[in-house]
């Protein structure tokens, strides 16, 4: 799937600040007004960092619980790809979740690498799932990296470190189509297994969508995390 977003309904607006800090953001200058992103998906965290964006607010919620219909699948990955790169890149991110409530309990906890939202619907228990979020989260929390000849991945989403390492090329091209979502039939079923059972991979309707991202700031030496 291309990363492109066309113009008009299909594209993304969002809001933005210079600052994290309410105080802050008050004051002019800061504010740098709505930006609608109908570029490459893969380069607007970079762009919003470059034009001085630390606090980007989503003007609609990502909704999980209403796929199916013509372009809700696309237009929740681009979404949730959104949130990941900010993620990725420090930038706080101000949005809100909506899950199936038929989904599995812990779906949530699969997302919780990425910022919490301000709001999360669909668990039985969304208020504790949002406090077990917002007070597990921090940077880094599952992430991937390209070494010399293979993919690794490290998660702690779960309570406890698991890695993922492959050194098989097919890996890594997997990795590239599903990053902004792609069909599952587009890339090979044993590889995407893989991946599903690891739970790196999230089906979202007709797509599946890689979670993971390249950190961009890191919030200790690499070699730590």
């Amino acid at each position: 799937m291309s990363t492109a977003l066309t113009t008009g309904a299909d594209a993304l607006t969002v809001a933005a600040w210079r600052d994290y800090d309410p105080e802050a953001c008050a004051l002019p200058g800061m504010h740098l007004g709505d930006i609608e992103l109908t570029g490459p998906l893969d380069e607007e965290g970079d762009r919003l960092w470059e034009a001085g964006a630390r606090l980007v607010r989503l003007r609609e919620p990502v909704d999980l619980a209403a796929l199916g219909a013509p372009g809700a699948d696309e237009r929740a990955v681009r979404l949730l790809s959104l949130v990941r790169d900010l993620t990725a890149r420090a930038i706080l991110v101000e949005w809100k979740l909506r899950l199936d409530p038929a989904a599995p309990d812990d779906t949530w906890r699969a997302l919780s690498h990425l910022q919490p939202p301000q709001s999360l619907h669909g668990p039985a228990d969304a208020a504790g799932a949002l406090r077990g979020w917002r007070e597990g989260h921090y940077l880094c929390k599952c992430l991937w990296r390209q070494g010399p000849g293979f993919v690794q991945i490290r998660d702690r989403r779960w309570g406890e470190l698991r890695r993922f390492t492959a050194d098989e090329p097919e890996y890594q091209r997997v990795i590239e189509t599903l990053a902004y979502g792609a069909p599952a039939g587009e890339v090979p079923a044993a590889v995407l297994a893989d991946f599903i059972e690891e739970r790196l991979v999230l089906q979202v309707g007709g797509l599946a969508w890689w979670m993971p991202y390249r950190v961009n700031r890191w919030i200790q030496e690499a070699m730590t995390i």
